[in-house]
């Protein structure tokens, strides 16, 4: 079986490390790559064509949701899952209207990523309550 391709688009390397680990230990998830900052992702996610992009919301040089419209007009295939701080329900519902195919809250669900990946890769949304 095909391991489902992961980006991760973070700009703190301490999360991003934490994050990697997380789903380093996951047998059917790869981790193809790693971007700083919003232009990064859209580069990397063009050029590396992953399944999955697990993207931060507040990226610096550009905003991670205007990465994730980016992403979702130049690499379709890609699904795009947002990881963020941010809780409010325009957030969500601003990135539900730019494509995302689900939204974590860093705080409390962080947890739940390599379940919301898998599903995600698969075509169903994740957005726990």
């Amino acid at each position: 079986m095909k391991p489902i391709t992961v980006l991760l688009a973070e700009d703190h390397p301490d999360v991003r490390e934490e994050i990697r680990a997380m789903l380093d230990c996951e047998k059917d998830i790869v981790v193809v790559g790693e971007a700083g900052n919003g232009h990064q992702a859209v580069t990397l996610a063009s050029k590396l064509c992953p399944d999955v992009v697990v993207m931060d919301i507040a990226m610096p040089q550009l905003n991670g949701l205007v990465a994730m419209l980016r992403i979702r007009e130049t690499t379709a295939s890609s699904k795009v899952l947002v990881l963020s701080a941010h809780r409010e329900p325009e957030y969500v519902e601003h990135a539900v209207a730019l494509g995302a195919s689900g939204y974590l809250f860093k705080d409390t669900q962080a947890q739940m990523l390599p379940e919301a990946i898998r599903s995600v890769s698969r075509g169903t949304a994740y957005f726990p309550a």
